[in-house]
This record gives structure tokens, C-alpha cells and sequence, in this order.
């Protein structure tokens, strides 16, 4: 699979982008799965359920499925997992468009806004490939304006790249 980062700081519009995005790589007959970090504590179960039961009693995971979709629950009781064992843990697919880990070794956009006051990730990153912000870089790094879906949509499709699996 392909794999390519859209990275910035909360707020700056990663979300937004890829979800305009995502339209666009579908409509060209891409499976497209999205792999996005938080900082925040999540959990998408509910105390007293069946599947939340199970993890309290010590289960590793839970795979709760429905006829509509289904969700792994992992307990990460070691610390974080690897992001390349979260990777391998995906359907098959034709790009994963990562949102955060902006530390991996994949080819990234920087998503930037100038009102969230926040430093550009770039110059610290040599694979942050160009960027898509409100305004234009210090140097010579490509911009793309936010909202050109189809620059920002050949840019992802130019420039994912193959993720080294074992």
C-alpha cells in the first residue's frame, strides 16, 4: 500500500483536507484508509457493555463487528504500538493517508494556518514535500492553496510512496 502524511498542529486543517480529499481519491476508484494519531485518551466503548466488560476482564482486543462496519479494540498495555504494526493492521487498500505522526519517515504535506501562530514543521522535516497553508513559506518550499482540491489531490497521488513492510 501507499502511504502519505498530512501533518501540522491541532487546528491548522488536516482533518478538513483529508476530508475534502478523500471524495476526489475515491471518485478515482482508490480504497483509501486514513491512520490518524490523538493525544487524547480514546475509547469507543461503552462502560457496562459487553465488549468494554471483556477488555476490563483482560482481553487483548475485542473485534466488535456489526453488519455495517466493525472496530478493533486493542489494549496497549505496553506502551504504543509501532507505526508500522498499525500499518499492517489495515484492510487491504490502495493509499492510507496519515494524519499526525509527523516523526515517521513518509513523504508529508504540511498543513498550515497562519492564525493558529504555530512554527512551520518543514524546516526540521526534509520529508515535508511542500505545503498547503493561507500564506507562503520562507523558502523555496511549494505551497498549495488549501483549497485546490485538484492540485492537492494530484500532489497525494504524485508523491505516496510505498511503505517498507517485513
Amino acid at each position: 500500500m501507499k502511504v502519505f502524511g498530512i501533518a501540522g498542529p491541532s487546528g491548522s486543517g488536516k482533518t478538513t483536507l483529508i476530508e475534502r480529499v478523500l471524495p476526489r481519491l475515491q471518485a478515482r476508484g482508490l480504497r483509501v484508509a486514513v491512520l490518524k494519531h490523538t493525544h487524547h485518551d480514546v475509547d469507543l466503548d461503552q462502560p457496562g457493555k459487553d465488549s468494554w466488560r471483556m477488555r476490563a476482564a483482560g482481553a487483548a482486543a475485542v473485534l466488535l463487528a456489526s453488519d455495517a462496519r466493525s472496530t478493533l479494540l486493542v489494549e496497549h498495555r505496553n506502551g504504543p504500538p509501532a507505526f508500522a504494526d498499525l500499518l499492517a493492521r489495515l484492510p487491504p487498500c490502495d493509499l492510507v493517508l496519515v494524519e499526525g505522526w509527523k516523526r515517521e519517515p513518509i513523504p508529508k504535506l504540511e498543513v498550515h494556518r497562519a492564525a493558529t501562530g504555530k512554527p512551520w514543521l518543514f524546516p526540521d522535516d526534509p520529508l515535508v514535500l511542500a505545503v498547503a497553508s493561507d500564506t507562503a513559506p520562507p523558502g523555496r518550499l511549494p505551497r498549495i492553496a488549501p483549497d485546490d482540491l485538484s492540485q492537492l489531490t494530484e500532489f497525494i497521488l504524485t508523491h505516496a510512496d510505498r511503505f517498507p513492510t517485513a
